[in-house]
């Protein structure tokens, strides 16, 4: 006799609200803030946990700036969902779904739970997502058809490769526009990520513009320090700045 495992009314996939959005304005003045600086701002401004720890570069990954669209994937549970029929299932999930109103300049952020047996994302699902308009894909996970997504250009910084589609092992879409955890760091749909080949940063959205300002700075001055110690400055005099190089920072930069 076969038994049928009942299914609990638990509605898939967890949809939460559209999040409101930077200012377009406020997004380009990140274009030449690299994740170090981000991090380091952050930390000045009492946030400790903003790297994304584990996701790199898939390939030569450029500078990166985009607006978290978050997706969650949750284990497997097989009286509530499991990925046996394959794609047909997962088309009716938050994998298809999140991308049913991607905005250009979002950056999807996957919460995988750094599974090695989950490809989240694979050339098709990448290709609608840059049509669209996608800056970038960040995957505490793995992903699958990597010779076509480094073909495609798009930047992808993920825990490494694997030849799964995402519901093949252990986890499966649950849900997006909600809150994930990424690589150690909680993320929330609408914040800010900056990424580059050192990694990925989160920048929460309400200090987004505390970061962008502090960060102008910061990066200003690295680069005068740079070029003083290019030309034979001593190190400990321009990097960080004292009293003295920082007046002589100011009034250069007032010029």
């Amino acid at each position: 006799m076969t038994r049928t495992i009942p299914t609990p009314a638990w509605p898939l996939p967890v949809v939460g609200a559209e999040p409101p959005r930077p200012d377009s304005l406020l997004l380009k003045r990140f274009e030449r803030v690299s994740a170090a600086t981000a991090c380091a701002i952050l930390h000045k401004l009492g946030i400790r946990r903003t790297w994304l720890e584990g996701p790199t570069p898939l390939a030569a990954a450029p500078h990166t700036v985009g607006v978290a669209r978050t997706l969650l994937l949750m284990p497997q549970r097989e009286d509530v969902v499991s990925g046996l029929d394959q794609e047909y299932v997962e088309r009716h999930s938050a994998l298809w779904r999140v991308f049913d109103d991607v905005m250009p300049g979002d950056m999807l952020v996957v919460q995988a739970n750094g599974a090695p047996r989950t490809g989240c994302v694979g050339e098709i699902l990448a290709t609608a997502f840059a049509e669209l308009g996608g800056r970038g894909i960040v995957v505490d996970g793995r992903v699958r058809d990597t010779p076509a997504l480094t073909e495609l250009g798009l930047p992808v910084w993920c825990t490494g490769a694997t030849p799964h589609y995402a519901s093949q092992d252990e986890l499966f879409p649950w849900g997006f526009h909600v809150p994930v955890q990424v690589g150690g760091c909680l993320v929330l749909p609408g914040d800010i990520i900056v990424a580059d080949r050192d990694g990925a940063v989160v920048v929460p959205a309400r200090l987004a513009e505390a970061v962008a300002d502090r960060a102008e700075e910061h990066e200003d001055w690295e680069a005068f320090s740079r070029d003083r110690v290019r030309a034979g400055a001593r190190l400990s005099d321009y990097y960080p700045l004292n009293e003295a190089t920082r007046r002589e920072f100011e009034k250069e930069r007032g010029r």
